[in-house]
């Protein structure tokens, strides 16, 4: 019982931060990744759907994004879907793809999307403690119902405060890495 608690708690915790992962990937830092704007949603015949599920991105250069439509009816749905979002993007459609050049990030912005890492940061934080606190309300029933003792609880808290020390530094460190990538000019 006591390690089914534990493992849940390990993939959950572990799930929060590849989520975190993704979500950094998609702040943008200057130089260009198909990330910042696979995740997009796009208008397809009425049914909003990932800009990578309906178009080929890639980046020929350090400082562009190439989007090729699958359907070049959409090329104007995708346009739109980049204006729409907060990445501050202009693309440029010639009748077949999509170029979206990516400008070099000024200072004021670059502290900007810094303070957005730390909030990410810190919301990974909460979620891997909500993990933890589910788990411990899960241990305290068990050990109420009579179905672990006391040492055995012990040992578990032990063990998940572990795992949060873990996942949390993980996470911190994922998130100084993409604040010195955002820094770097």
């Amino acid at each position: 019982m006591i390690e089914n608690v534990i493992s849940n708690s390990d993939s959950k915790m572990k799930k929060a931060v590849e989520a975190l992962k993704k979500e950094l990937a998609t702040l943008r830092t200057g130089r260009a990744s198909p990330a910042l704007v696979e995740h997009l949603q796009v208008d397809y015949y009425g049914v909003p759907t990932p800009l990578n599920q309906i178009a080929s991105i890639s980046t020929p250069e350090p400082r562009l994004i190439v989007v090729q439509p699958w359907d070049r009816q959409i090329l104007t749905g995708i346009e739109k879907s980049i204006l729409k979002s907060s990445l501050g993007l202009n693309p440029s459609n010639d009748g077949t793809v999509i170029r979206i050049p990516i400008p070099p990030l000024n200072e004021e912005r670059r502290r900007d999307l810094t303070r957005l890492v730390h909030k990410r940061v810190e919301e990974h934080r909460v979620a891997i403690r909500n993990v933890r606190r589910d788990a411990v309300e899960e241990l305290r029933v068990l050990e109420k119902n009579k179905q672990i003792s006391q040492d055995d609880n012990k040992r578990a808290m032990e063990l998940l405060q572990k795992l949060h020390d873990k996942y949390v530094l993980e996470g911190d460190e994922i998130g100084k890495a993409k604040e010195a990538e955002l820094m770097e000019v």
